[in-house]
């Protein structure tokens, strides 16, 4: 997505920035932009059918078990947000999506995310069933450019 936020049907959250989450410079804390981001994971999990009934039923949920954030342009307190969620790769027990947060026209921070799909009683990860594992499927975007990059 370049130039500004996707179309109305790949927002995956909105969210206004609180008082409460802005630091000593003035500007979201780290540690919130990943609040927000774990908000829009939240959504695509509803959205996909990984919801709260879901999880009471199955025992299952996804748990993420590594992500990358970069942190491009500072976002102000009121100002709404809106986060972009891809799906980049689906695999029998795994999930990979990234985020996307954007501020107006601005792209403020992203980050991807790897995560596993976990039986809580057994605490390990199983297998989605076929249902979810074709709405994840059928969601696979082009990677972006930034994808799989590590620190440097």
């Amino acid at each position: 997505m370049t130039g500004g936020a996707a179309a109305e049907d790949n927002v995956t959250l909105r969210q206004r920035v609180r008082e409460e989450w802005i630091d000593y410079n003035g500007h979201l804390s780290e540690a919130y932009y990943v609040l927000i981001f774990g908000y829009a994971t939240d959504a695509l999990m509803e959205r996909v059918g990984l919801d709260t009934a879901y999880r009471q039923r199955t025992g299952c949920s996804l748990y993420t078990v590594e992500g990358h954030v970069r942190y491009l342009n500072e976002v102000a307190c009121g100002t709404e947000v809106e986060v972009v969620t891809r799906v980049l790769d689906v695999g029998s027990k795994k999930l990979r999506l990234c985020h996307e947060m954007w501020r107006g026209g601005t792209l403020a921070a992203t980050e991807e995310l790897m995560a596993l799909h976990v039986d809580q009683a057994q605490g390990a990860a199983v297998g989605f069933d076929t249902a979810t594992a074709e709405r994840l499927s059928a969601m696979v975007a082009e990677l972006p450019e930034y994808a799989g990059r590590s620190i440097g």
